[in-house]
């Protein structure tokens, strides 16, 4: 039996309550949308401590805002970790933990399977604040020769969008311990539920939050999570740069956080299912699931997850002509960017996460035209193989 004691809360429970005061007399169940801009001091006295920095008031919700308080609160306790900001999407939080961590002048070490907004991020802007990024492989062989006295930090991707290779948490900590890196880790795909990488010596986690932790395709969200010190920096990019949320954005965030557990564990459980159709189907050539026995990466998979996800992509043996017939023929699936929610959806990488890239960079980042990304939402699974079936006929 589990303990009352909020430390020892499950994961379905933390999602739930942690943040929210619930228990009195006509106590809302759900926290309410703080829907102001700006906030009253009672004093000049009151606002000079504030402008000092001995004063947790809230001013303006660019600074923060008591429902984005409260979304901060559940994901800090989910990663495991002692604060979080919430950003108006996955990029403001990815962009404003690089910046919070490197200056001009400094280097990143970042694997090369990453989400293409990730890797064009790293291409083509932060080389003009003069960062420069070195890429290598998700096994992070040859790290360290991209070492030297410029380098600040480590930016992994694991599972990696969108060929599900994995990066061992492990290996890229030690790497960073043993040269004093900032270790930042996107972890979109896995979700809190699935994995936990400030448990294992991470620095910085982000996340899409638009996908696994909002769940339902009705907003964009970011968010980082990790050490006190460190979020502080990260918010003080947000506020300088602009990407706060919006409290309507918090509280749709709050609502799909309440039922991540759930929705992760049976996505997952179909996902699987959908693997196991597509690795068996003649007009399939590869599938990229770690559930299968026949992933690269399956092992460690097995080893540092709680549990395979629901992303997966697989390549059509007829290449990009094959690819968009099937993506053109799908009803159930729908045809759109994004994953994580409860629609199922198809996408081809080249035309979305990862358009604008050379064929040099889309085989290095395991991508074919022929490469079809899967998000596995909560339909019937009968129903999904149906739509499957006939799409590939």
């Amino acid at each position: 039996m589990r303990s009352n004691n909020r430390d020892h809360w499950g994961d379905a429970t933390r999602a739930i309550h942690s943040g929210e005061e619930k228990h009195g007399i006509s106590v809302p169940i759900t926290t309410p949308i703080t829907r102001s801009s700006t906030f009253t001091f009672s004093s000049t006295a009151e606002m000079k401590r504030w402008a000092e920095g001995k004063s947790k008031a809230y001013i303006y919700t660019r600074y923060g805002n008591p429902t984005l308080a409260v979304a901060e609160a559940k994901l800090a306790e989910l990663e495991g970790g002692e604060d979080a900001v919430v950003a108006a999407s996955g990029m403001a939080a990815i962009s404003s933990a690089l910046l919070a961590v490197v200056k001009s002048g400094e280097e990143i070490i970042a694997t090369r399977q990453l989400y293409g907004g990730t890797y064009r991020l790293m291409r083509d802007i932060l080389p003009r604040l003069g960062i420069r990024v070195h890429h290598l492989e998700a096994e992070l062989e040859g790290a360290e020769r991209l070492v030297n006295s410029n380098t600040r930090a480590l930016y992994i991707e694991t599972p990696t969008n969108p060929t599900l290779r994995l990066v061992d948490l492990r290996k890229a900590i030690e790497l960073a311990r043993r040269h004093k890196l900032v270790s930042l880790i996107d972890n979109t795909f896995a979700s809190p539920i699935l994995q936990k990488p400030l448990a294992m010596g991470f620095d910085i986690v982000v996340h899409s939050a638009t996908k696994y932790l909002a769940g339902h395709h009705d907003l964009i969200a970011g968010a980082a999570v990790g050490s006190r010190a460190w979020m502080g920096r990260v918010r003080d990019m947000i506020i300088y740069l602009g990407g706060a949320m919006d409290p309507g954005a918090a509280f749709l965030l709050m609502r799909g956080l309440k039922t991540l557990e759930v929705r992760v564990r049976r996505q997952g459980e179909t996902a699987m299912t959908v693997a196991r159709f597509l690795s068996r189907h003649p007009k399939v050539s590869r599938v990229h699931y770690p559930g299968l026995p026949a992933h690269p990466d399956h092992r460690l998979a097995k080893r540092q997850m709680g549990g395979f996800g629901s992303m997966l992509a697989f390549d059509l043996r007829g290449g990009l002509p094959a690819a968009r017939r099937f993506c053109d023929r799908v009803r159930v699936f729908l045809l759109a960017a994004s994953l994580g929610g409860v629609e199922s959806l198809v996408v081809l990488p080249i035309y979305t996460s990862h358009y604008r890239m050379s064929r040099e960079e889309l085989a290095a980042a395991g991508v074919q035209p022929g490469t079809v990304r899967v998000s596995v939402g909560l339909e019937d699974p009968g129903d999904l193989i149906a739509d499957l079936k006939q799409a590939l006929a």
